[in-house]
């Protein structure tokens, strides 16, 4: 066989390596693509203009402390699911991050903990079922919520028990909160669009996939090829 035809042959094999794999994480592309195609129209006539809006009026220093306000919230979550992984360290991290943007950060407006070195753990019950064991199942597009998988998708019920929300009484103040931090998350994710080329639904995909399993292997991913 000539080197030609071997390397002809490897690239066949890997894509069809590559192609059996996708089917097995995406059994339900057709239903996933019409999903993917409702959220896309939502953002791109709702929820995108939004965020674009939100970003022209706000002054940076504003947008940024909204953005940390956020973030201290969500380090609720972290540090619950650290515990739950058994990850001290990466608890104690996020008990110090949580202590010291709520006083001296005036209530997260201020990221004070990454400008001391404590950099923010990013995680969620998804993530410590995965940690755990716990397989992934196919790939999920839900709708509103976008990517996901059997089990993240499963998993986001007990990420509400971290959540604020759940523990506001007030409905217009709950709702606009929530709003905003939608909102702020749209508006964080805007330059990240450029990155996106070929099929959009499979690039996203395929980078949340990538993503996850980086995360629950804490990023210890060996290459495939």
């Amino acid at each position: 066989m000539s080197c030609l035809a071997k390397v002809c042959f490897i690239t066949s094999a890997a894509l069809m390596s590559f192609v059996a794999q996708a089917a097995d994480e995406d059994p339900w592309e057709g239903a996933n693509r019409v999903i993917y195609r409702f959220n896309d129209t939502l953002d791109t006539y709702a929820l995108k203009p939004l965020a674009q809006g939100y970003q022209f009026i706000t002054p940076q220093f504003l947008e940024d402390g909204i953005h940390n306000f956020f973030r201290n919230v969500g380090d609720v979550g972290n540090l619950a699911n650290d515990v739950l992984q058994g990850k001290a360290h990466a608890a104690g991290v996020d008990t110090a991050r949580l202590l010291l943007n709520t006083t001296l950060g005036v209530v997260g407006f201020f990221d004070v903990g990454t400008r001391m070195g404590l950099q923010r753990n990013d995680e969620d019950f998804g993530l410590t079922l995965g940690h755990w064991g716990v397989p992934t199942g196919p790939y999920v597009m839900l709708p509103f919520l976008g990517p996901s998988t059997v089990r993240d998708g499963i998993a986001k019920y007990p990420d509400t028990y971290a959540s604020p929300y759940r523990y506001v009484n007030d409905i217009p103040v709950r709702n606009s909160a929530f709003a905003l931090d939608i909102v702020d998350t749209r508006a964080s994710l805007l330059s990240s669009e450029k990155l996106i080329t070929g099929d959009k639904y499979t690039f996203i995909r395929n980078a949340y996939l990538q993503s996850r399993e980086f995360k629950v292997k804490n990023g210890k991913v060996q290459d495939d090829f």
